[in-house]
């Protein structure tokens, strides 16, 4: 189940991922919601089980972001931030929960879990954020609902983690790679001496949403070429 925010662009681009997911052998659906909003994500689960009876897997992965000088920065900036990046990502666990106790058991899957949680986070978690506190906050916030949540629920076989990409070639942060000079700036912060692509991000959740990650439970997968190494340091012994 494809999510997106009501609007002819979000509309487009949910549309043309699930023609890419089609075309790939596979099939999806959209379904429009602001994740903020309980009422709107009882309705897009509502919609899942629907369209697929049961729900095994959550990826978590709205979030948008509103920078500014803290001195400025009003009080509709922080809430739009952490009621969608948190906020939505509560909401939406809180969901997954409730109909992950509600799947039949499956003796084909005796033993393994119950159901699956995938945060989206960033480096951020960790990284301090200049005029970025909003999103910061929202991240470090993710990172222990994560583990709160795996810590409750692990006994019940339903594994709880979270995927933190670095610097990642996605329109959001297009003004930092998009100019060779932004881009050359950028690499500076990446060890590992290339940006990201938004396929080492999927990888890394197919796997986490696999049962090749079975016992994994409570970790955050840092996607980031290095950049939580703080690499400014490596030169300064």
């Amino acid at each position: 189940l494809v999510n997106h925010r009501a609007g002819g662009d979000s509309q487009a681009r949910a549309a043309a991922v699930v023609e890419d997911i089609q075309r790939a052998g596979g099939t999806a659906v959209t379904s429009a919601a602001d994740v903020s909003r309980e009422s709107d994500v009882e309705r897009l689960f509502d919609d899942a089980a629907r369209r697929y009876g049961r729900l095994d897997i959550l990826v978590s992965n709205a979030g948008i972001e509103h920078p500014s000088p803290i001195a400025d920065m009003s009080l509709s900036d922080w809430r739009q931030v952490i009621d969608t990046n948190l906020t939505g990502a509560f909401l939406c666990a809180r969901e997954a929960v409730r109909r992950f106790r509600d799947n039949p058991a499956d003796a084909a899957r005796q033993g393994l879990c119950l159901g699956n949680i995938i945060f989206m986070s960033s480096v951020h978690e960790v990284i301090p954020w200049a005029f970025q506190a909003n999103y910061a906050a929202s991240k470090g916030g993710i990172s222990l609902l994560m583990k709160s949540l795996a810590q409750e629920l692990a006994p019940e076989k339903i594994r709880v983690n979270a995927i933190a990409p670095g610097a990642i070639r996605t329109a959001i942060n297009q003004p930092a790679w998009g100019t060779p000079q932004a881009l050359e700036s950028l690499l500076r912060l990446i060890p590992y001496g290339r940006i990201g692509e938004p396929e080492d991000v999927a990888r890394a959740a197919a796997w986490l949403a696999s049962d090749d990650s079975d016992y994994v439970t409570g970790t955050t997968l840092f996607v980031d070429g290095g950049m939580t190494l703080y690499p400014e340091f490596r030169g300064a012994g």
